[in-house]
C-alpha cells in the first residue's frame, strides 16, 4: 500500500470536516465506536486513527451539518502533537482515513468522513492474525439473523435521511427504498422523518403549489381563494 498523503495544505490550523453520506454503507455498516471497528479494524487502521475516527464520530453527532477541527488542538487532545510534519503520528492518522477509503477531500481545507465503516473485505481478513481471524468468524457466525424493527426503523430513517441530502427527491427517495426491501408503511414513515429533520417539508408543500405562495398561505383552508382581484368597477363592488 502506497505512503498517504494529505488532500489539504499543511498551512491550515484547522479544517472543515462533514458527513460522507453512503446510504448503502450507512446501513449495513459499523459504527466507528463499535466494538467490531475496535476489534477488528484496529489491526488495520492502527491506534492512532481509530482513536481520530472514533473522535469525528461523536463530534459529527452532536454537530451533523459538519465543524471545524482544530489540527493542533486535536493532535494534543489524543497524544500525538503536530510534530513530524507530514511524517507525523497525527498528519499520518489523516492521511490513512483516505487510503482506507474512510474519507474524501470535499473542497478546499474540507473532508467528509465515513459515520459508518464498512466490514472488513476478504483482503482485509487476511492479513489480521489467525486468532483474529478465527474470532471474526465466530463474530459474522454468532451475528442475529436479523435486525430488531427498532434497528430496521433506524435504519430505514438513516437511508431516507441520506438521500434527500444526496439530492433525491421525496418520492425517488422513497420508492428507492422499495428497492431495498424497506416495507412501504416504514419507508413512508422515514420519509416523512427525513422530511421533518431537513426541512424538506416546507419546500415540499411550496413546489406542490406551483406558483411561490408561502407556505403559511397553502396550508390554511380558503386562503388560496383570498388573491388579490382584478381591478372592479363601483357597480361589481356594491354588488
Amino acid at each position: 500500500m502506497s505512503r498517504p498523503t494529505l488532500p489539504f495544505d499543511l498551512t491550515l490550523d484547522r479544517i472543515r470536516v462533514t458527513p460522507w453520506h453512503d446510504p448503502v454503507v450507512e446501513a449495513v455498516g459499523y459504527d466507528p465506536r463499535s466494538p467490531y471497528v475496535e476489534r477488528f479494524w484496529l489491526a488495520l487502521l492502527g491506534p492512532s486513527t481509530t482513536l481520530l475516527l472514533r473522535r469525528i464520530a461523536a463530534a459529527l453527532e452532536v454537530e451533523p451539518d459538519g465543524f471545524d477541527l482544530e489540527l493542533d488542538e486535536t493532535a494534543k487532545a489524543i497524544g500525538l502533537g503536530m510534530r513530524g510534519g507530514t511524517n507525523g503520528p497525527f498528519l499520518r492518522a489523516i492521511a490513512r482515513t483516505g487510503q482506507f477509503h474512510l474519507s474524501r477531500p470535499d473542497g478546499p481545507g474540507a473532508l467528509a468522513v465515513r459515520t459508518r465503516i464498512s466490514g472488513l473485505t476478504h483482503h482485509q481478513l487476511e492479513r489480521l492474525p489467525p486468532s483474529l481471524q478465527a474470532e471474526h468468524r465466530r463474530w459474522v457466525g454468532a451475528a442475529p439473523e436479523g435486525p430488531t424493527a427498532e434497528e430496521r426503523r433506524t435504519r430505514a430513517r438513516r437511508l431516507a435521511l441520506s438521500l434527500l441530502e444526496l439530492g433525491e427527491t421525496p418520492e425517488a427517495a422513497e420508492v428507492q427504498l422499495h428497492r431495498w426491501k424497506v416495507h412501504p408503511a416504514m419507508a413512508h414513515e422515514a420519509m416523512r422523518w427525513a422530511l421533518a429533520r431537513t426541512g424538506e417539508r416546507r419546500s415540499l408543500v411550496a413546489a406542490a403549489d406551483g406558483d411561490g405562495m408561502p407556505t403559511g398561505m397553502s396550508d390554511a383552508p380558503g386562503l388560496a381563494t383570498r388573491r388579490p382581484r382584478p381591478a372592479t368597477g363601483p357597480a361589481d363592488d356594491a354588488a
